[in-house]
């Protein structure tokens, strides 16, 4: 199957999905978040067991792209260096921070096709996707925050935390 056709058959099963967070958050309003951030945490860890551990971030970012790619997911990110960045891994008081770019974001689309509004639970879903991967494969808490939300590409702030 090529891969637009598998897109499309990803995108109608995802307008199911949207249809359903949309239904969750009206049902019960901000707990959806939570719920499907924990649902995330799972899955990113379930999914990246066995993955190699890492301290450097940018390997354990490859290394949590390929977890997607393995499994089919089609959320297509890379790290994004600003003009006054001198490097794209910056370090300060909370952690590591990259700063990344969503692309091509499943979740985004089936949003956008199924008329919901981005950054709901569906958004929280990835963040505790990537929580639980990085957890795995640096073994340290990190925290996914959107700095933009667009049509065409969502603009993240991603901090891996200090060890305690």
């Amino acid at each position: 199957m090529e891969i637009n056709q598998q897109r499309l058959a990803l995108q109608d099963a995802m307008v199911f999905l949207g249809a359903i967070a949309s239904g969750t958050e009206q049902a019960i309003g901000e707990s959806a978040n939570s719920i499907s951030y924990l649902a995330g945490v799972n899955l990113g860890k379930k999914l990246s067991a066995g993955v190699p551990q890492t301290g450097d971030i940018l390997t354990a970012l490859d290394s949590t792209r390929d977890v997607l790619k393995y499994n089919d997911y089609l959320w297509q990110f890379e790290p994004f260096k600003t003009h006054d960045q001198e490097t794209v891994v910056q370090e300060n008081e909370e952690g590591t921070q990259v700063m990344l770019v969503f692309r091509d974001c499943m979740i985004r689309q089936s949003l956008f096709r199924f008329g919901h509004t981005q950054k709901g639970s569906l958004c929280n879903m990835m963040y505790g996707f990537f929580a639980g991967a990085l957890q795995n494969i640096m073994g340290r808490e990190s925290s996914l925050e959107i700095a933009h939300a667009g049509e065409n590409a969502c603009y993240k702030k991603l901090i891996v935390r200090r060890r305690p």
